[in-house]
């Protein structure tokens, strides 16, 4: 029976991965976010799964904003690094999971989630570099196979995160349905509060990005009674991309324990911040 063994919320900003790719990571505006990742890597590259999900938003790279499914799922055998105008990253192209995919969708669906397939898809940074926060050095190839799940948080109306919560809850369900012996992990991707455009350009907000950081470990209910108005004005425009964290909540056990975290503002105006979960804790009796 296959098992999710830890979690993981990450940013996705675009300019981590540049920094990466670049050399920058010692520049003074960067070296404290880089060193916050440090412990989290550590333990990670002695926890290696055998499948990894990752939860994130296409940035009009690989899909088109004419047709924005509320949730996709990928079942292809390869997924090839997007060019964003700047020409792909120099990172491997992601080799992925058609068996488990294919027994994802079916088990989401069977649940009311009605997923939009993707059998070809070309992946942007939204999935990219939270692979290069978990493993800096990949090498010719990423630590494991990965299953994209995409979420529309770019174009209203977002899904909730109460609908969020939930798929993430189905999902750990569906994961645990799955016969094989299997060690999977999940990612959930993007925020924290930032804004890109508008009179509120540069918005960050701390406070409540240090309450979601609470939360997400030990109360994630109260984060899903919040509407996407909420998060819009609390987090930004663009700082609803935190839902997408839920769905990886959601699929981790009610007890989990927090590894290592680390929050940094200098990121192109955005908050970036790192949780990771152990999600193999004893669980309280019922």
């Amino acid at each position: 029976m296959a098992e999710v063994i830890w979690g993981l919320a990450t940013s996705h900003v675009p300019a981590i991965g540049a920094a990466m790719d670049r050399g920058k990571t010692e520049d003074a505006n960067w070296k404290p976010l880089f060193e916050g990742y440090g412990p989290a890597r550590e333990w990670l590259a002695e926890h290696t799964p055998d499948v990894a999900i990752v939860v994130y938003n296409d940035h009009a790279n690989g899909i088109d904003v004419d047709i924005v499914p509320t949730f996709g799922l990928g079942t292809a055998d390869r997924y090839e690094v997007a060019d964003e105008g700047f020409g792909p990253r120099k990172v491997p192209d992601v080799v992925g999971d058609p068996e488990l995919s294919l027994h994802l969708l079916e088990s989401l669906v069977d649940e009311g989630f009605d997923l939009t397939v993707f059998q070809e898809l070309d992946v942007d940074h939204g999935l990219t570099v939270p692979l290069s926060v978990w493993t800096p050095d990949p090498g010719e190839a990423w630590p494991c196979p990965v299953i994209p799940l995409l979420v529309n948080v770019l174009l209203y109306p977002q899904p909730t995160a109460a609908r969020c919560y939930a798929l993430g809850q189905a999902l750990g369900r569906a994961i645990a349905s799955y016969p094989k012996d299997t060690k999977v992990a999940i990612l959930g991707t993007g925020g924290m509060s930032h804004q890109l455009a508008g009179s509120r350009a540069g918005f960050v907000n701390p406070e409540f990005d240090q309450m979601f950081l609470e939360a997400i470990e030990s109360d994630p209910a109260k984060l899903t009674s919040l509407s996407r108005e909420d998060y819009i004005r609390e987090a930004g425009s663009e700082g609803i991309e935190m839902i997408m964290w839920l769905i990886m909540r959601g699929a981790l056990r009610e007890q989990v324990r927090r590894v290592h975290s680390t929050y940094y503002v200098a990121a192109s105006n955005t908050a970036a911040a790192l949780a990771l979960f152990d999600n193999r804790v004893p669980q309280p009796a019922v």
